[in-house]
């Protein structure tokens, strides 16, 4: 019997992409499901649970992504997951990025 797998688009809305801080939530986030996650830009299909592979991903603001887990909380990670990347990792501030201090 295969394992459940789940997939989900994502944009990248946060000005400054998957740069560390994002790159280390995520994977934080990832890292506590028993799925595994791999995220695609374009050809490139990349280990969501290393924060090398994130950081060498180039996902800058706007970059469209596919999100994969495989396992049994495949759904749950990707509900998640989704949700992180699409509300801007915390940076965003009422849909907007924080105002320069």
């Amino acid at each position: 019997m295969s394992e459940p797998t789940a997939e989900r688009l994502v944009v990248v809305v946060n000005t400054q992409g998957f740069h560390a801080r994002p790159a280390h939530l995520f994977v934080k986030m990832a890292m506590t499901f028993k799925s595994k996650v791999q995220i695609q830009k374009g050809n490139q299909i990349i280990d969501g649970k290393s924060i090398l592979d994130l950081l060498t991903l180039g996902a800058g603001n706007g970059t469209q992504l596919k999100l994969k887990a495989t396992g049994p909380d495949a759904a749950e990670s990707l509900d998640a997951l989704a949700q992180l990347v699409e509300g801007g990792f915390g940076e965003l501030e009422n849909g907007h990025e924080p105002a320069a201090t």
